[in-house]
């Protein structure tokens, strides 16, 4: 059984079987299904040394729909997070951007934000477990310093000037002084038991306050967080959380497609100026403690009236060098293109998938491998697969032929492949939606 021969418990085998079923990319168990990739991976764990050592880094993840960026994205995710990164991720859509008129780049800030994770809190909403385990871990710091004890007048002293020492750090930054005030704040409220002004804070953090005035009268701080400068407190973030004992903040931004589909040519290339922002943040070194990642499909990168290409300033930066060809690609470049798995590495994914299922359900495996070398086969064998065949279509084809053969016993494998109808509808639609994807805005 994968990851190396230990049972996968059945919670995690039922949500892995159930999200690669429907079609979306598991939050848990990745270790027991990952094939290959391996070079992607140590590519992208070489960026997390340069992070943690208080570098910066930005990597474009590319690859077609089911190829298995959102999943390698995914599995960088629970690599980071196990070495003391805090992650924050997020989705692009209409409503969400990098930049907007109307707050889709402040909801974009918001949504990071609000999926804060840490290797204790991997489903998100970390921010306030963050922001008290800092203040819990200053205070014990103080007390094994000081050998004070709580209560102590003294000791409070010594507390404060530690937090004092994080805030003036975070100060020298751009808006870093209202930043570290709002952190000061938090911290008294902590020391002093008011949850509600403790809440308040947050929801600033949030960008959750709509006025200033509202903020001024709460607080006591006169700016917002906005469309036009949420990436200098995602900075900000940072460096706080360094300071406060981890090893730096890794951002995930998928589905940069929807930036692509932006019909305003105006509206498009004021996010693509955002993005450039960004990387030249990370590699001019004004950003530290920093990672950012984000996925898209190649026609969102390559494409030379709509896609990030349009906007000369970053093609220049990102298109590959004359050099990189399929097989032998550059990983040490800024734009990761993912390679399609191989046959033999769908059949080893596949055999870990058929020991889940058979453990989860309670049977003795049935399929063999010669029965998923012929599934291959099959799969690998349609006109056309070769260039449009995806590990989404792949693996959903067959939990699909691991749920029929469970649910009917006396059915043999044989029989559900030679079926013309077996899972060739599924896959056409899967096929049918991306072409659409891209003609509808090839216009």
């Amino acid at each position: 059984m994968s990851e190396g021969n230990r049972k996968v418990p059945k919670r995690i085998s039922q949500t892995v079987l159930n999200s690669l079923k429907g079609g979306v990319v598991p939050r848990i168990g990745l270790p027991y299904i990952t094939v290959g990739r391996k070079n992607e991976i140590e590519a992208l764990l070489h960026d997390v040394d340069i992070i943690s050592e208080g570098g910066a880094s930005f990597r474009f993840i590319v690859g077609r729909y089911g190829s298995g960026k959102s999943f390698l994205i995914q599995t960088i995710r629970n690599y980071v997070m196990d070495r003391g990164f805090i992650v924050a991720d997020a989705d692009l859509s209409p409503e969400r951007r990098l930049q907007g008129t109307r707050g889709q780049g402040l909801a974009t800030y918001r949504e990071l934000i609000g999926n804060l994770s840490t290797k204790t809190k991997p489903e998100g909403g970390a921010l306030t477990l963050i922001l008290d385990r800092w203040i819990s871990s200053v205070q014990a710091e103080a007390v094994q310093e000081t050998g004070l004890t709580p209560g102590d007048p003294a000791l409070t002293r010594a507390v404060d000037q530690k937090i004092y020492a994080v805030t003036s750090a975070v100060s020298e930054l751009v808006h870093g002084f209202e930043f570290a005030k709002l952190l000061s704040l938090y911290y008294h409220a902590y020391v002093e038991g008011e949850d509600e002004l403790r809440m308040k804070v947050v929801r600033w953090f949030r960008g959750e306050y709509s006025t200033k005035r509202e903020a001024r009268d709460e607080l006591g701080v006169s700016i917002l967080i906005t469309d036009d400068d949420w990436y200098e407190y995602l900075k900000l973030f940072a460096v706080f959380f360094r300071l406060a004992g981890y090893a730096g903040m890794m951002i995930m931004i998928d589905e940069l497609v929807n930036l692509y589909k932006i019909p305003n040519t105006v509206t498009r290339q004021y996010n693509y100026e955002k993005m450039l922002t960004m990387y030249n943040d990370t590699l001019q070194g004004k950003a530290r403690y920093l990672g950012i990642i984000m996925g898209a499909t190649p026609q969102a990168i390559e494409d030379r009236r709509r896609g990030v290409y349009s906007y000369e300033a970053l093609r220049s930066r990102l298109a590959e060098g004359k050099f990189s060809r399929p097989g032998a690609r550059d990983l040490l470049a800024p734009v990761i293109r993912l390679e399609p798995l191989t046959p033999e590495e769908m059949l080893v994914l596949c055999e870990k998938l058929s020991d889940m299922h058979a453990d989860l359900y309670g049977y003795e495996r049935r399929i063999g491998t010669e029965d998923l070398a012929g599934f291959i086969q099959l799969e690998y064998g349609r006109i056309g697969a070769d260039q449009n065949i995806t590990p989404r279509e792949v693996i959903r084809d067959f939990i699909e032929l691991l749920d029929l053969m469970y649910q009917n016993p006396g059915l043999c494998i044989e029989e559900l492949m030679e079926s013309d109808e077996f899972s060739y509808a599924a896959s056409e639609a899967v096929s049918d939606e991306t072409d659409s994807n891209y003609a509808e805005f090839q216009i």
